[in-house]
């Protein structure tokens, strides 16, 4: 039986969306074909879109998130604390704590997390920017928001050796229990936390 020949902008699509992290080749194809029954309209709007987040965004010079403008938004906001630098690894953690109002410092964007396994060591982040920056900066705290993983927890060690001294603040997020959680469903780990971070009433 004769194999079905794509055409080749076809293949092309499928084959780049495919590379997308979380993207197999199926899911590759539906989007691919989504995009081809779809008005016209709608697919050119998705070429202009990601034209225009490669030639209109950048990493800020000074925090290495994602902006339009050099240097960012935050980094230009004087009303922001300024002794006050939280550590993250990825520009969505800055949009997910700026959801939360519950900071008003600086940023710091490290762009991964330090994993043996995969080949990516502290060279191969923004670990000298932040070391620079802390060094020529007046903090008086640290926040280091990495996630909690191993990756994250190692990273986390690893500034924390790099940056330790007297004047400055290091401090790690706290882990905990999530609102609406049970406990019967709530891994040791987290229970073990949640129960060493307990706060007087």
């Amino acid at each position: 039986m004769a194999q079905a020949v794509l055409p080749q902008p076809v293949q092309r699509l499928i084959n780049e969306l495919s590379r997308l992290p979380g993207v197999g080749p199926k899911s590759a194809a539906r989007l691919t074909f989504y995009l081809l029954r779809t008005a016209d309209e709608q697919a050119l709007d998705l070429a202009q879109a990601l034209q225009d987040l490669i030639e209109r965004t950048q990493f800020c010079s000074t925090c290495f998130n994602i902006t339009e403008e050099d240097p960012c938004l935050i980094c230009q906001d004087a009303g922001r604390d300024q002794s006050i630098l939280c550590v993250v690894e990825e520009p969505l953690d800055v949009l997910a704590i700026e959801r939360s109002r519950a900071f008003n410092g600086r940023y710091h964007v490290l762009h991964g997390a330090i994993s043996p396994v995969e080949g990516v060591g502290p060279e191969d982040l923004r670990v000298a920017e932040l070391v620079e920056r802390v060094e020529q900066g007046k903090f008086r705290e640290l926040i280091l928001a990495t996630n909690p993983t191993l990756e994250g927890e190692s990273t986390s060690l690893y500034i924390q050796r790099r940056l330790a001294r007297e004047g400055l603040r290091i401090t790690r997020l706290a882990r905990g229990l999530p609102v609406g959680g049970d406990l019967e469903y709530t891994d040791e780990i987290t229970l073990s936390r949640a129960m060493e971070g307990r706060q007087e009433l």
